[in-house]
């Protein structure tokens, strides 16, 4: 049986979202033994020698001039954002409840988009960006018993993400893949060595920590490889969706490994999320055919 474009690019998707779900894992499970600054910034030099050997092994430059012009610091600053308050809310709350809230990214760069770039979005789109942050009003639950400030953190990890993705349409073109994987693991070292600079603590791991960073930076890289592959096989209307298989995974591993059991609220809130994401992508595609 021969896939289609389309296909490879689905699987690809798929299969990025769960190696990023069980960095996840990998990450959380580091944060009990050692500071989660000294994890990220671990990660992060792991990520950009191998990043960097892969682009030496093409004859790429390994920090190009592209790295400073002002569309890639503004993309670089907002990445460092997002991976520092995510890692945060990874460590200090529930996985699924902060994987939940990160699927409303997409709906976040659809309403700026529209209000910075002046795209068109119609009537149909503009409410199921606003069903979706509903969900995700519906996950935090603000103002009633079940509600954790923590789970603001997730929040503005999601924010540094879609500014990021915002940030990169202006970026200029050429850089490759292994360049771009230089550039946002070395944010995301950037990311741990702020936290570490400000938490203190650092500790010398012993097999089982590097063990952990070791799989944590793998299944990272294995995430980043895959997901450039999905976003450069067959029509990015038809993957982006594949991206929610994220949540499953996670919601799969917290609840497998770590004993999470989320409530009706989460569940609700993340199916809000998630399909008012799908619809908003499939009503993209729709309007440009």
């Amino acid at each position: 049986m021969i896939l289609s474009d389309n296909h490879r690019g689905a699987l690809y998707m798929t299969g990025s979202m769960a190696g990023f779900a069980v960095e996840d894992v990998f990450v959380k499970a580091a944060a009990r033994v050692m500071p989660l600054g000294q994890i990220l910034l671990l990660m992060g030099i792991v990520g950009v020698l191998v990043f960097a050997l892969m682009a030496m092994a093409r004859g790429e430059a390994v920090a190009p001039r592209a790295f400073v012009a002002p569309a890639m610091l503004v993309r670089s600053a907002f990445e460092v954002v997002g991976r520092l308050f995510y890692g945060l809310s990874i460590a200090l709350t529930a996985l699924s409840t902060t994987s939940a809230i990160l699927q409303a990214t997409p709906l976040v760069v659809v309403a700026a988009a529209a209000l910075i770039f002046g795209e068109k979005v119609g009537w149909q789109r503009w409410l199921a960006v606003i069903v979706g942050f509903v969900g995700v009003l519906v996950i935090l639950r603000p103002g009633v018993e079940g509600f954790s400030a923590l789970s603001l953190l997730a929040v503005v990890g999601l924010l540094g993400f879609a500014g990021r993705d915002l940030a990169t349409r202006a970026a200029p073109k050429g850089l490759s893949n292994r360049q771009l994987g230089v550039l946002g693991f070395a944010m995301l070292a950037t990311a741990g060595a702020i936290l570490l600079a400000w938490s203190g603590g650092a500790v010398l791991p012993d097999l089982h920590g590097l063990a952990l960073i070791a799989g944590g930076s793998v299944f990272g890289m294995l995430g980043y490889h895959a997901l450039t592959g999905a976003m450069r096989t067959g029509e990015v209307s038809l993957v982006t969706p594949f991206r929610y298989t994220r949540l499953v995974f996670a919601m799969i591993l917290a609840m497998a490994i770590f004993g999470e059991r989320p409530d009706a609220a989460t569940w609700a809130g993340a199916a809000l999320v998630v399909a008012s994401g799908i619809y908003t992508l499939t009503r993209s595609r729709v309007q440009t055919r």
